[in-house]
């Protein structure tokens, strides 16, 4: 009879098919745990930049350039306006406190000056005339005055007289009467004239004191419109050299316009422009050097302008010491400004490895020199030659500091 045949399920087929499955499985889990997967990329060495990490003593400072100019400068502005008349003094010439520089005319100034002498003097002439007056006046009734007085004596005795005879009855009544009235006339005529002289001599001194105050305001206007003349002289008001002349005989200027400067060459200070970001951390005293003719020489900031005009910020330096000899106005120096006083710090050069990474990672070389890691790092302040290092590196420690822009996601370079 027919028997039933039980079908292998092991067969070889199967057997082979699961032990692959097993190997790969292995394999693949001991990639995911031991296998290295970090990305290679093998670099010429000659090709990038390596730098060490160091100890040293931070001085952080910026770079700035500074013009020299001279220690105290005066902007000649014309006061009034009007036409190059003579220039006596040529642009770039020593010219001493007081010497005239140029000329100017004014044909209005001219005549409104010419006007007020004259109308100066029609008031002195005014004043003059009417003291004259007034004198003759006051002297005609002092004269009456005097009439007054000695018609008034001869009636005082004549009433007098009479009073004495009526009393013995050797006049009429009529005469004695006539000899009281005339004395009563006389002394009121005399009162009235001194009052008239009184007044007469106090509207004299009223009316001759303000003419002499309107003389003396006039006088004074006078003096402001001669003063306003010699303004057209434009003269020197310090020792030193002139520079920057503009003036041409016939051209016309216009009050305010400045025409040029005198240079007090007695001394130099270096004035420059720093970017507003560091407006908070300049202040007087602050020193910087910068290298001249073989020779470092320090400056000091003496004045900080806070004004902020494109984005930076104006300040005036003076030097420690003497000015450097051979030093010439408008000179550009490249001066180093020390925004503290150095400290110790670990330091790393800079490189364009930060603009790639922020300062947040670098590339470390191993001791063996035959490649570099990525290592993250923390980094503070910097200057124009090294960047302050606060965490992720020591000193000894060997980086590359080239731009890290061909590199991509790459972690580990290979140096050949």
């Amino acid at each position: 009879m027919d028997r039933v045949i039980e079908k292998k399920t092991n067969t070889p087929k199967r057997i082979a098919i699961a032990a692959g499955a097993v190997v790969l499985l292995v394999l693949l889990i001991y990639n995911l745990l031991f296998a290295e997967h970090t990305s290679k990329l093998n670099v010429d060495s000659e090709r990038v930049t390596l730098g060490s990490v160091q100890n040293g003593v931070f001085q952080e400072f910026i770079a700035i350039d500074g013009s020299v100019e001279p220690l105290k400068t005066f902007y000649l502005d014309i006061a009034e306006g009007g036409r190059v008349e003579q220039v006596y003094v040529e642009d770039g010439q020593t010219v001493q406190e007081g010497d005239t520089i140029l000329k100017l005319s004014n044909t209005t100034l001219q005549i409104d000056f010419m006007t007020r002498e004259s109308q100066l003097y029609d008031l002195m002439n005014e004043r003059q005339n009417s003291e004259i007056t007034m004198k003759q006046d006051l002297i005609r009734k002092e004269n009456d005055l005097a009439e007054i007085d000695y018609s008034l004596a001869l009636a005082q005795r004549k009433y007098e007289r009479n009073k004495m005879l009526i009393e013995e009855k050797v006049i009429p009544q009529e005469e004695f009467q006539a000899s009281q009235d005339e004395y009563n006339y006389l002394n009121k005529r005399k009162t009235l004239a001194e009052r008239s002289v009184k007044q007469d001599a106090k509207l004299m001194d009223d009316r001759l004191r303000q003419l002499d105050l309107s003389i003396s305001r006039m006088s004074a206007n006078i003096d402001m419109a001669r003063k306003t003349l010699n303004n057209l002289y434009v003269v020197a008001p310090i020792t030193g050299q002139l520079s920057t002349l503009k003036a041409e005989v016939g051209e016309s200027k216009g009050a305010g316009e400045n025409i040029g400067q005198i240079d007090n060459m007695s001394g130099y200070k270096v004035s420059a422009n720093i970017d507003q970001h560091y407006i908070s951390r300049v202040y007087d005293g602050l020193t910087g050097t910068f290298d001249f003719n073989g020779k470092t020489h320090q400056v000091e900031v003496a004045k900080v302008f806070p004004d902020v005009q494109n984005n930076t910020f104006k300040v005036d330096m003076q030097f420690t010491s003497n000015a450097p000899e051979g030093i010439r106005r408008g000179q550009t120096l490249q001066m180093k400004l020390n925004l503290n006083d150095g400290g110790s710090a670990v330091l790393v050069p800079r490189g364009g490895f930060y603009q790639s990474t922020g300062g947040n990672w670098i590339f470390v070389v191993d001791e063996s020199g035959d490649y570099a890691t990525k290592r993250n790092i923390k980094l503070g302040r910097q200057n124009p030659n090294h960047y302050e290092v606060l965490d992720g590196l020591q000193p000894g420690d060997k980086v590359v500091l080239s731009s890290y822009d061909s590199y991509g996601e790459i972690d580990r370079l290979e140096l050949k």
